[in-house]
């Protein structure tokens, strides 16, 4: 059952997530929010405590990945999980008027669109839309220790969380009074767990 909440903070919203992820990795999951009481209870509005911004990726779900239920996330997909004008639209709208604190920008390893970059594929139609984010996140991970692409997905969600902190008027503006917190976090597919960049 879905119970009346008081705000809160970005860190303890965050902390509230990466526990969720704790049971998800442990698998104890309590499946938040899932009855019939807390769908009907979500009708007349909602009071989500973060903003996951995450690749399209089936392999990335949010709600499961960190244990949480109807209402809770307020997810944004696109593959890479980069941004534009209606991504930060979006973004705006719950920071601004659905007071969320937390914005949580999700890369993943093994990421589709980050390998296809990085193996030079040419991506054709719309999918091309997706190449300059990421061929300069791989341009400044080359040559780190470990593995490129998964290097380059971190830095990818690293530059956009940097992007949306600094995204003006609205988010900045939040961010700068201490209202918003954005983060950037890697999803490790093997083993489940979410780690804050």
């Amino acid at each position: 059952m879905r119970t009346a909440k008081r705000k809160m903070t970005g860190q303890e919203a965050l902390q509230v997530l990466l526990a969720g992820n704790e049971r998800f990795v442990k698998g104890n999951l309590q499946h938040p929010n899932h009855c019939e009481e807390s769908r009907r209870g979500l009708v007349g509005g909602q009071d989500p405590i973060a903003v996951v911004l995450a690749c399209a990726d089936s392999r990335v779900p949010p709600v499961d990945v960190f244990d949480q239920g109807l209402g809770d996330l307020f997810i944004l997909r696109v593959a890479g999980n980069i941004i534009n004008d209606h991504i930060l639209g979006s973004i705006e709208y719950a920071v601004a008027h659905l007071y969320t604190p937390l914005v949580m920008v999700l890369g993943h390893s093994s990421c589709g669109a980050v390998n296809a970059v990085a193996q030079g594929v040419k991506l054709e139609g719309h999918i091309a839309s997706l190449t300059p984010s990421i061929d300069a996140a791989l341009k400044r991970t080359k040559g780190h220790e470990g593995h490129w692409p998964d290097n380059a997905a971190m830095e990818l969600a690293r530059a956009t969380a940097r992007k949306i902190a600094e995204s003006e008027p609205i988010i900045a503006d939040l961010v700068n009074e201490g209202k918003v917190v954005v983060v950037a976090a890697y999803y490790n597919l093997a083993t489940g767990e979410v780690t804050v960049l």
